[in-house]
């Protein structure tokens, strides 16, 4: 029921705000499952955490591709923290934000609707008031927002594929995301971009959302990210490529990861919005030198 009166809100918030007792039934704290009859009297003094106490803003450059009064579009380069955590306050994307967009820190993490890991690039979308981030997760959690990424991984399928499996903690090393039983549903949709004597480019569309979801599902099934130390393991260069092949996996830095393709639904006028990032040069270098070993 308060979710459909205070749709600004997540119902994580409202639920919150009912186990604190900012949200009280009749005077008294209820748990968020309460079922009502009718009649009840529903008060509460409703107040956001200030997250941007914590969180400096920095003076780092973001890359706009779209902006209006509801939100942002930015094509995040690897290496950038897309928020704050313990012992990481400086630095990220949401210090960035709150520079660029002081207005944004009434919305929290600055606005930040979803994420991207810190060494993969592309495009990432930023709400710029308490409604949009609400319709924009709503959008997620629908599976309605379009994603479709670039990655290069080690090994050739044969052809595209789905992958239907679902994605936990690691049942060991509690860091690490896995394939387990016990895990959220996950699926993960591939194609056949260019194939490269050992390697190969694929694009992937996600149509849910997990942690690390592409990295793991990629792992998986036997084709590994280049450069992806957690999932891939150690860095293993197959046989018969070129020196120069065998030196560009080697030190290339990062997952070969590259959010490529997003879309959504306006928050506000409802049209069907897509916006592309381009493929950033060290994925182009890398692309190349894959090619070489497939001329004669």
């Amino acid at each position: 029921m308060l979710a459909g009166e205070l749709q600004q809100y997540s119902r994580a918030r409202l639920q919150a705000w009912l186990k604190t007792g900012a949200i009280v039934v009749d005077g008294q704290v209820v748990e968020p499952k309460k079922k009502v009859r009718g009649g009840e009297l529903i008060t509460g003094s409703l107040t956001l955490p200030d997250e941007s106490a914590e969180v400096v803003p920095e003076d780092i450059p973001v890359d706009i591709v779209f902006e209006d009064d509801s939100l942002m579009v930015l094509n995040k380069p690897a290496g950038l923290v897309m928020h704050i955590a313990p012992g990481n306050y400086r630095g990220t994307l949401q210090n960035a934000l709150l520079y660029h967009r002081p207005q944004i820190a009434a919305v929290p993490r600055a606005g930040i609707v979803h994420r991207l890991d810190k060494d993969t690039s592309g495009l990432v979308m930023v709400a710029k008031s308490l409604e949009s981030h609400h319709l924009l997760v709503q959008q997620l959690q629908a599976r309605t927002v379009h994603r479709v990424y670039d990655a290069i991984v080690t090994g050739v399928p044969v052809a595209g594929d789905t992958i239907d499996a679902p994605i936990g903690r690691h049942p060991v090393d509690r860091k690490k995301m896995a394939v387990v039983e016990s895990g959220k549903p996950a699926v993960t949709h591939f194609r056949i971009a260019a194939k490269f004597k050992r390697h190969c480019h694929v694009r992937v569309q996600l149509e849910t959302g997990r942690t690390h979801q592409i990295r793991v599902h990629m792992a998986h099934i036997r084709y590994p990210l280049i450069g992806d130390d957690i999932y891939a393991g150690r860095r293993q260069i197959p046989g018969g490529v070129s020196d120069e092949t065998k030196a560009a996996v080697v030190r290339f830095p990062r997952q070969a990861l590259h959010a490529a393709e997003l879309g959504i639904e306006h928050p506000q006028s409802g049209e069907q919005m897509r916006w592309q990032a381009s493929l950033p040069d060290d994925m182009q270098v890398l692309l190349a030198t894959l090619g070489k070993d497939n001329q004669p």
